[in-house]
C-alpha cells in the first residue's frame, strides 16, 4: 500500500486508538440518514440542458440519482456527488448501454425502478428478490435504496457497486468492482477488485471486453482465504474484515488527524488499473499555494507500482502490446508509451496497445542492412521471449537480432541476450529492470528529420557564388558520407557464438519428421491439401506438434508452397496458429505447427453437451481478431479464403486460433482485392465466387458470418435432417427469426443464452450483416470487432439477399 503525504492532510497508518475509533465509527444504518422518499409512479426523463435527478435529502443532498450526460454520447443512469462542479459519478445502472435523450428513468406504480430508453425499450431494471417496493429513497450517504411498507431494504445500490465504494459501504463475498474502459468512457474496463467467494481479497486484469479475472497483481497478504467483508469506514478507514468481525488487513488507513467529516471519500478502481482513495474537501482548503481551490487529492493507492506488479503471464501488461509502462514523476500513475518505431492504435485508448511503423518479415525487411537500432536503458517486456543466448557480447546480441526478422527487440543483461517478437507484453521500464533493450528499428524512422534538415541547409547555401556553391556542396556531400557510415556501423566481434543465419523458420529433413510422427501414425485430420498427423520433436520432447503432410502435386506444387510458408511465417498473433518449421525436400513438402490439445471448434461446437454460452462468444470473438489481425495489420494483408469451424483450432485456454493457410491469399500493399479459382467449403462460400468477381477480404468476413451462426445456435448451416423444411438453412432460418421476433428458437435449448437475449440479439445482427449478398455491404472485420464489443453500434441490417442499404 501506498500513502501519499500532503501539507494539508494527515494520512498515517492508524495507531491502536485508531483502530478503536473507527470501531466506533461503523458504518451507519440508513435509518439515521436524513431523506426524502421517492414515490411510485415518480420518474425522471434524459434532457440535454435540464437538471433531471433525485437528491438525496433537502438539508444536506450530498448526493443525487438521475441522468448525466456523457460527451455528445448520450446519457447515464447515475448517482454523483452533488456538491462539487465535477459531479463526480460513483454509480452507474447502465454503465455499458447508453441512453440518449428522451429516455426516463419510473419507479413504477407496482414497485419496480425502470430505465427505458427513447423508443420504450427496457434498458435497465433493479433486480429485486422481492419486487413491490413501496417507496425509493436516495441516501445522503450515496446509496439508492428500494424499501418496502415496513422499510425493509429489498434493493440497495450498495451491494451492485460499479468502480467506486463510499464509506458506510460493504463489500460482501463475491462483490467486485470494475474499472471504467477510459477517463470518459464508464463502460467495463480491464481491471477489477473482487473479495472473492473463497476469501481473498485481490486486484485483477480481465479477460477483456469480457469481464472474467485472468491474472492477480495485488491481494492482502495476511488473511488468505479467511476474509468476509471489505467495509469502508466512515473515518475513511477500509479494511478486511473475518466472519466475527476481526481486522485482518488493512486496505487504506483512516484519516487520523483531520476530522473525515470534513471531507467527501471515495474508492476507485481507475481505467489504469490502481485502486485508489481520494478526498475533496467541503469546505475551501488553504493550500501553500494560497489558492483554496478544491479538487479530488489522491490520499493512498494500491499496488505501488503497477508497471512492476503486472510484470508477467497472460495479456499485454499495464499498457497493452508493443508499449512499455513507467511511473509518472510523482509516482502515483502509470504513464504508457509506444516503443520506438510504434504508434498507438487508437489514441483515445492508449491501452489497445501500439503497432509497428515498418514490416518485420516482408521481402524488403530481410535486408538487415535497412534496420539499426534504438537503445532503452532498463527496459523489458517479460513472456515474449523466444530465444535465450548467454555468455554473449551485447554486439552479438545486436547481430542475431538483426539477422532474424521474426527479432523485433532483442534484451541484454549481463551476458544474457533474450530476442523477442511482436506482440510484446508486460513492457516496463524501471530502475529496478536493469539491462538495456535494442528495438530494432527500420533506417530513416528516427534520422528523417535530421537529413531533410541537412538538405534544407545545403538548397538555401547553394544560392550564392558558384566557388562558394561547389565548396558547400562538397561539404554536404561529406556530412552525408559520414552520417551514412554511422548509421550502417555495427560492431560485431567473433564469439564462441556464430549469428544466426538469415533463415527464419527451422528447416526439417523427411526422415526427422517420419520418425517424431513415428511413420505418420496419428493422423489428427485431413482436408483437400493435406494430412495432419501429431508428433514430437527430439529437441522440444515436452511439447507436442502438428504435422501437416501437403498432397504431392507437380503443378506449381513448389509456387504453392512457398506461398503458404510465406503467409503463415509472416505472422504473428495470439488467435493464429504459429508455423514451427517446414520441410521441402524433393516432393515431400510438410508444416510443423504448434499443436493444438483441445482440437477443432467443429468437434467442440456440435458435441453433447454443447459448451457454455460465454466460451462461444469469448472463441468467436478471438476469430474475429484473429481474422481483423490478417486483414489488416500483418505485413501483407492475407485472405484466408477458407474459414470454417474444422479451420479454427483450440489452444489449452480454449483460445481461438486460425489454422490451414493451404488456401491463403496474399495481396500486395497495393492491392484490394484478387482473382482465383473457387476455393472454401461448401456452405462457407461467398456467393461472389460463383460470379466470376473479384475477391477481397469480404469473402472472409462471409465465411465468419456463418460461423458466428453456428456458434450462437451449435448446429452447421446446412442440416439436411433438420426438423423443419424451412430450418435446413441456417442462414435464412436466423434471418427469419430475426424479422419474426422469435430468436429465442434459435437458442431455446440453451439457458445460459436465454437470459442473455439482448447478446444473442446482437451477434446475429452482426451475423446478417456479414452474410450479405452483396460484398459490399458486409463490414470489414476490424468494424466487426468493434461492433462485438460495444465500442460500434450495430444498425439494424436488411435481408442479406438485398442492396437496399448500406452499413
Amino acid at each position: 500500500m501506498y500513502t501519499v503525504s500532503f501539507q494539508e492532510f494527515d494520512f498515517k497508518q492508524p495507531s491502536l486508538p485508531c483502530f478503536l475509533l473507527f470501531l466506533v465509527l461503523l458504518p451507519l444504518s440508513s435509518a439515521a440518514q436524513s431523506y426524502s422518499n421517492i414515490t411510485l409512479g415518480s420518474s425522471l426523463v434524459a434532457q440535454d440542458d435540464e437538471y433531471s435527478a433525485w437528491a438525496s435529502s433537502p438539508s444536506s443532498g450530498d448526493f443525487a440519482f438521475g441522468f448525466q450526460k456523457v460527451g455528445n454520447d448520450g446519457f447515464l443512469l447515475a448517482i454523483w456527488f452533488d456538491k462539487m462542479p465535477e459531479k463526480t459519478i460513483v454509480w452507474s445502472a447502465n454503465r455499458n448501454h447508453l441512453v440518449q435523450r428522451g429516455s426516463k428513468a419510473e419507479l413504477t406504480t407496482d414497485g419496480r425502478l425502470v430505465l427505458w430508453d427513447q423508443r420504450g425499450r427496457q434498458i435497465w431494471a433493479a433486480v429485486s428478490a422481492n419486487p413491490g417496493a413501496s417507496h425509493a429513497t436516495m441516501l445522503d450517504t450515496g446509496n439508492l435504496v428500494l424499501a418496502s411498507q415496513d422499510s425493509s431494504i429489498l434493493w440497495q445500490s450498495f451491494d451492485n457497486p460499479t468502480d467506486t465504494v463510499l464509506p458506510t459501504q460493504a463489500m460482501n463475498l463475491d462483490t467486485q468492482i470494475i474499472a471504467r474502459y477510459t477517463e470518459t468512457n464508464y463502460s467495463n474496463g480491464r481491471f477489477k477488485f473482487i473479495l472473492q467467494r473463497d476469501g481473498n481479497l485481490l486486484l485483477y486484469t480481465t479477460d477483456f471486453p469480457f469481464t472474467d479475472k485472468v491474472a492477480a497483481y495485488w491481494s492482502t497478504q495476511d488473511s488468505i482465504g479467511s476474509g468476509f467483508q471489505v467495509i469502508f469506514n466512515q473515518s475513511g478507514y477500509i479494511y478486511l474484515a473475518a466472519r466475527n468481525g476481526t481486522l485482518l488487513d488493512t486496505v487504506f488507513p483512516a484519516l487520523s488527524s483531520s476530522p473525515a467529516q470534513d471531507f467527501y471519500l471515495r474508492a476507485t478502481v481507475d481505467y489504469d488499473g490502481v485502486l485508489r482513495q481520494y478526498a475533496y474537501p467541503k469546505t475551501s482548503v488553504a493550500t501553500s499555494g494560497g489558492s483554496g481551490a478544491k479538487a479530488w487529492t489522491t490520499l493512498s493507492f494500491q499496488p505501488s507500482n503497477i508497471c512492476q506488479r503486472i510484470g508477467g503471464g497472460y495479456g499485454g501488461g499495464a499498457c497493452g502490446y508493443n508499449s512499455y509502462c513507467m511511473l509518472s514523476e510523482d509516482k502515483q500513475r502509470p504513464i504508457c508509451q509506444c516503443i520506438p518505431g510504434y504508434s498507438f492504435i487508437d489514441k483515445n485508448d492508449i491501452r489497445k496497445g501500439c503497432r509497428p511503423n515498418f514490416g518485420f518479415c516482408d521481402e524488403a525487411s530481410q535486408k538487415t542492412d535497412l534496420f539499426e537500432f534504438e537503445t532503452m536503458e532498463s527496459a523489458d517486456w517479460f513472456d515474449s521471449s523466444y530465444e535465450d543466448f548467454e555468455g554473449v557480447t551485447e554486439d552479438w546480441c545486436r547481430q542475431a537480432c538483426l539477422s532474424d526478422c521474426f527479432c523485433a527487440v532483442a534484451t541484454f543483461k549481463d551476458g544474457e541476450c533474450k530476442k523477442r517478437r511482436i506482440p510484446l507484453s508486460n513492457g516496463i521500464v524501471d530502475p529496478d529492470v536493469g539491462g538495456k533493450a535494442l528495438v530494432k528499428v527500420r533506417k530513416g524512422n528516427a534520422n528523417d528529420e535530421s537529413r531533410s534538415t541537412l538538405i534544407r541547409v545545403g538548397s538555401v547555401l547553394l544560392g550564392g557564388s558558384t566557388f562558394l556553391n561547389l565548396l558547400l556542396f562538397l561539404l554536404t556531400l561529406m556530412m552525408f558520407s559520414r552520417l551514412k557510415r554511422k548509421e550502417a556501423s555495427v560492431a560485431i566481434h567473433p564469439q564462441k557464438l556464430t549469428p544466426l543465419p538469415a533463415i527464419y523458420l527451422p528447416s526439417f529433413t523427411y526422415s526427422e519428421l517420419e520418425k517424431a510422427t513415428n511413420g505418420f501414425e496419428e493422423q489428427l485430420g485431413s482436408g483437400a491439401f493435406g494430412t495432419v498427423y501429431k508428433g514430437d520433436l527430439p529437441s522440444e520432447p515436452r511439447k507436442s506438434v502438428a504435422v501437416k503432410k501437403l498432397h504431392k502435386t507437380e503443378r506449381n506444387g513448389e509456387q504453392e508452397f512457398q506461398a503458404e510458408v510465406t503467409a503463415i511465417g509472416r505472422t504473428n498473433h495470439k488467435n493464429l496458429v504459429q508455423l514451427l518449421g517446414f520441410c521441402n525436400e524433393g516432393q515431400n513438402r510438410l508444416l510443423v505447427h504448434e499443436y493444438m490439445r483441445n482440437g477443432s471448434l467443429a468437434k467442440f461446437l456440435f458435441q453433447n453437451p454443447r459448451p457454455s454460452w460465454y466460451e462461444r462468444i469469448k472463441i468467436v470473438f478471438g476469430t474475429a481478431e484473429g481474422l481483423c489481425y490478417l486483414h489488416e495489420e500483418c505485413s501483407s494483408c492475407t485472405i484466408h479464403c477458407d474459414i470454417k469451424p474444422e479451420n479454427i483450432l483450440l489452444d489449452d485456454s480454449f483460445t481461438a486460433r486460425i489454422s490451414d493457410f493451404g488456401l491463403a491469399k496474399l495481396l500486395k500493399k497495393d492491392e484490394t482485392r484478387t482473382t482465383t479459382a473457387i476455393r472454401g467449403t461448401k456452405g462457407y462460400v461467398a456467393p461472389e465466387w460463383f460470379r466470376n468477381m473479384a475477391i477481397t477480404v469480404k469473402v472472409d468476413v462471409y465465411s465468419f458470418g456463418i460461423l458466428l451462426l453456428e456458434a450462437i445456435c451449435c448446429r452447421k448451416n446446412l442440416e439436411q435432417d433438420a426438423e423443419e423444411e424451412d430450418r435446413m438453412i441456417l442462414a435464412e432460418w436466423a434471418y427469419d427469426c430475426y424479422v419474426g421476433e422469435t430468436l429465442h428458437l434459435l437458442v431455446e435449448k440453451d439457458e445460459e443464452a436465454m437470459r442473455d437475449m439482448k447478446m444473442v440479439k446482437k451477434f446475429v445482427m452482426i451475423a446478417i450483416w456479414c452474410i450479405q449478398e452483396d460484398p459490399s455491404l458486409r463490414p470489414t472485420m476490424k468494424k466487426v470487432t468493434q461492433m462485438m464489443e460495444g465500442a460500434a453500434a450495430v444498425p439494424v441490417p436488411p435481408n442479406p439477399n438485398s442492396v437496399e442499404f448500406a452499413l
